[in-house]
């Protein structure tokens, strides 16, 4: 099988294709790399300018390697095979945006550490039960949540009770799998 592409190869490729420098971009595509890449290697400490960074559609198993990135604010690593949030920590400050669809992740263990994220799309991963779905709670800006098809939404929904206690432990969502959270306002009686 062919060597995994490298950070440093891709962002050699990206530079040569988009005519900008990596150093300096807001914006790097390095998704779909042939052959995969593998690794978050080292070289990723060179985006630091960068905003949005995409790497969804490789090979990737652990997150590492982002703290070079200071501006970072949107994170797509959708259809890789990551198990987990470790190595997201030194993002905390500043990710606003998870794109991690589409892995094998099945704790929520670290995700505590983003405590900017607003947008969460992390469908067809493996979260199976409340008590590690309830570890969203504690993102203070959690607004946008995509879970379908992890075991827990599946389940859920074919009780027909999903969108009831998802949007009962996290209180703050204003969308939940791409449907506006409409809240139900209990109006008390005047008897």
């Amino acid at each position: 099988m062919a060597k995994a592409t490298t950070i440093k190869e891709a962002l050699a490729k990206w530079e040569e294709k988009s005519g900008e420098k990596a150093a300096e971009a807001l914006e790097v595509k390095l998704y779909g790399q042939v052959p995969p890449i593998e690794k978050m290697d080292a070289s990723l400490s060179t985006l630091s300018n960068c905003e949005k960074l995409s790497l969804s559609t490789n090979c990737i198993e652990k997150i590492a390697n982002l703290n070079g990135l200071k501006k970072l604010k949107i994170l797509s690593l959708g259809r890789n095979n990551i198990k987990n949030f470790n190595g997201l920590e030194s993002v905390g400050e500043t990710l606003e945006e998870l794109w991690i669809s589409y892995n094998l992740i099945e704790k929520l263990k670290g995700i505590h550490a983003m405590k900017q994220l607003r947008v969460l799309y992390m469908s067809n991963n493996l979260v199976k039960d409340w008590a590690e779905f309830g570890k969203l709670a504690d993102l203070p800006n959690l607004v946008d949540l995509v879970f379908v098809g992890n075991p827990i939404e599946e389940k859920y929904s074919s009780e027909g009770v999903w969108v009831d206690e998802a949007t009962k432990r996290l209180t703050r969502l204003k969308k939940l799998d791409g449907i506006p959270v409409i809240k139900q306002v209990e109006e008390e009686a005047d008897d």
